[in-house]
């Protein structure tokens, strides 16, 4: 190459330039591997260009608690304020929920399935979720009525809501029809709503649909006491029913996790390279710009199980070194 010309080197590149390059890879790659490239490429992964997004929530359906809420903190913190989208499964408490909301302003997307949070941090948070466009609440037990009617309150921009529930998690209960009220008089701007296995009856469901005119999609399979009248759903042009027969939904729609909840993959992918010499370029990285993570890389476990039987597998390998 001729000397004089216009091309930059990659380590010149401007750390917005370097984020949106590194979203196309792993969590893995980005945390790992990318620091050790060169220094600008270890300091644009500790600024918040690379962490606008976080996505673990494949990675966190097979952790510890304690691991799920360090990377959290870690990975939050890094995003200086500018998270849009976080997706994480199995939140082990209502503090990890405030730490979130905490660091909410620009956040539109909020994916946090299987996790246990409980209406009353919903009720103390639900304020700073404002910006809050898409929310998945799937398998949360601990949230009903209240805590949807909080989110609804304060949420006025949500158009997209996924409340699933599991078969077994919703034995004992006599009804949750207070829920379907609930989304019915405070999301009026709902264009997707996924409410398989609630326990709800035509009657709340056909109030939802009267308030939630903007609704495309609906989603009530497995709510078998739903009976809607095919006329009826007719006059909501351009509004899809799905349910309350189970059927093949991946195809569908994109994006349903429990298309993958059960998976025939199976692999260990072991992180070999996690911690190790990072030293190498961590005071640079600190001195220059951005204050130290309250937690770094080194104190996160990050071994992954891919497999049928992964919840239960998953713990009894060892951490990685």
């Amino acid at each position: 190459m001729e000397d004089g010309g216009n091309v930059r080197c990659w380590d010149e590149l401007l750390p917005d330039a370097l984020g949106l390059i590194f979203k196309n890879l792993s969590i893995q790659e980005v945390l790992t591997v990318v620091p050790r490239v060169c220094r600008s490429w270890g300091r644009a992964v500790m600024g918040p260009y690379c962490w606008q997004e976080i996505d673990i929530e494949e990675w966190s359906r097979y952790q510890r608690p304690e691991n799920i809420d360090r990377m959290l903190r870690m990975l939050i913190i890094r995003s200086c304020g500018s998270l849009r989208k976080l997706c994480v499964s199995g939140l082990s408490s209502d503090q990890m929920f405030s730490f979130i909301a905490a660091h909410a302003k620009s956040l539109q997307t909020l994916r946090t399935s299987r996790s246990a949070i409980s209406d009353p941090i919903v009720k103390q948070v639900a304020g700073m979720f404002s910006t809050i466009t898409s929310l998945d609440l799937s398998y949360c037990i601990n949230i009903g009525a209240t805590g949807l009617e909080e989110i609804g309150k304060h949420c006025k921009f949500l158009s997209t809501l996924r409340r699933i529930m599991h078969p077994l998690e919703v034995i004992g209960k006599v009804s949750q029809d207070d829920e379907a009220l609930a989304i019915a008089a405070t999301m009026p701007k709902l264009k997707h709503l996924e409410i398989a296995y609630l326990l709800v009856s035509t009657e709340s469901v056909m109030e939802m649909l009267k308030n939630c005119r903007l609704l495309e999609l609906l989603d009530v399979r497995g709510c078998w006491n739903v009976n809607l009248d095919e006329k009826f759903i007719k006059t909501f042009q351009g509004l899809k029913v799905l349910g309350p027969l189970v059927v093949d939904y991946c195809h569908e729609v994109n994006g349903w996790d429990a298309c993958s909840d059960y998976s025939g993959s199976s692999g260990y992918l072991a992180w070999d390279f996690v911690a190790g010499d990072m030293d190498a370029y961590s005071d640079e990285t600190v001195s220059d710009g951005f204050s130290e993570d309250e937690q770094s890389i080194e104190d996160v476990e990050m071994w992954f199980y891919d497999g049928p039987d992964a919840e239960d597998a998953g713990y009894d390998w060892p951490q990685s070194p």
